[in-house]
Order: C-alpha cells, then structure tokens, then sequence
C-alpha cells in the first residue's frame, strides 16, 4: 500500500515520537496552577478528537488574551525542558524510517512548532530522514482542517493521490481526507479506543 505511494507523510507526535504525554503534564501542570483540572480523558476528546486547545478553557473562564499567552509560554517552557532531556523516539520507528527513505519521499505534517520539532529530533536522530517538515508556522488552520496536509502536498510537488498520511489521531485522519490524502492510523496509547472512519488501514505497528 505504503510503496505504490511517492511520498508517505507521518505526524509526528505520538507517531514519530512520544511526546502526546510530556505535552499534556505539562499544559495540565500549569492549567492545575491556576484551578483548571484537566484529565487525559478530556485531552484526547478535546484535543486529539475535535482539534481544539486546552487553553480554551482558559478563555472560557475569563483570562485575557495575554494571560493565556502568558500560561502556554510557560507551558512551552516546561515542555521544552523535558524535551531536551529526553529520547522520544518511538520504538522502532528509527528502523522503519532507514527502510522507506531509500524508496519513497518522507514529510512530516504537524501541529507541533518548529522550535519544538527541532529540539526533539535532535535527540532522536530522525531528521536526516525528512525530505520536508510541515509545522504549525506554515499553515493557518491546524488539524482537523485540510491545511497542514494541502501544504505537506505543496511541499512534497506531488498530487493527493501520490501520497499517503500516517497519523493516530482522529483529527489528524480528519485533516488528511478533507486534503484528499489516503490515511493509515497507528493509534497510540492515548488514540488506542478512538474511531478512524475513513481511514485505509490500522497498522499495529511502525511495521509500513
């Protein structure tokens, strides 16, 4: 399936990397700072599923603009720092990647900054792989909307139907069919009870 595509586009969080959970101590760690409870439950729907931030809660309970700035900068930082200090590669996935570079283009699409992209990958040894990387710098809407795929297909100068998405959200399967990309899921431990309508395949594993 993988192979008769020219170009595979992986997310990266929670598919590439481990980080789905760093992420969310850390907005979860500041957010409790200021008397907002978050479960992981309310994560995946709140965010893996419908796309949105957790940060809204924030908003919904009357911190300013700049006050919510102020928490995801603080946030950021806290995950900055874990990043750095940690290998988040997933399992295998350094092998799967050696495999396919020789074969097929590899682009990444995520939601992730760049500067947090940059700092993992560092750890990971993964970059080298990349053809192209797809951060939420590059686009106007994120997942679940079409945009950080229709620019992954921009960057790639391929079309839709050369390329494949591997993702393990339902957001980011969303986003991937409405920009007309074939989907494969990989779900994770956070996405492993979640719905992928539409999607071609559920791999169990980084076996592509």
């Amino acid at each position: 399936m993988v192979l008769r595509k020219k170009a595979i586009l992986f997310d990266n969080d929670g598919v590439l990397a481990d980080t789905e959970g760093l992420f969310f101590d850390a907005t979860k760690k500041v957010l409790s700072k200021v008397n907002i409870d978050v479960s992981s439950e309310l994560y995946i729907d709140y965010c893996l599923k419908r796309g949105k931030s957790l940060f809204d809660l924030a908003k919904e309970k009357g911190f300013s603009d700049y006050e919510v700035r102020r928490l995801r900068a603080e946030r950021d930082a806290i995950y900055e720092k874990d990043l750095a200090s940690k290998n988040t590669a997933m399992p295998d996935v350094e092998n799967m990647l050696r495999k396919l570079h020789a074969k097929i283009s590899i682009g990444v699409v995520t939601t992730a900054r760049r500067s947090h992209i940059d700092i993992m990958h560092r750890n990971t040894g993964f970059l080298k792989y990349f053809d192209f990387i797809v951060t939420a710098e590059d686009y106007e809407y994120p997942k679940p909307a079409p945009d950080p795929y229709l620019k992954g297909i921009e960057m790639s100068g391929l079309d839709p139907i050369e390329c494949i998405a591997v993702e393990d959200s339902e957001r980011g399967l969303k986003s991937a069919l409405s920009a007309n990309i074939d989907c494969a899921v990989i779900p994770n431990k956070l996405t492993k009870h979640c719905d992928f309508p539409g999607c071609v395949k559920i791999l169990k594993n980084h076996e592509i």
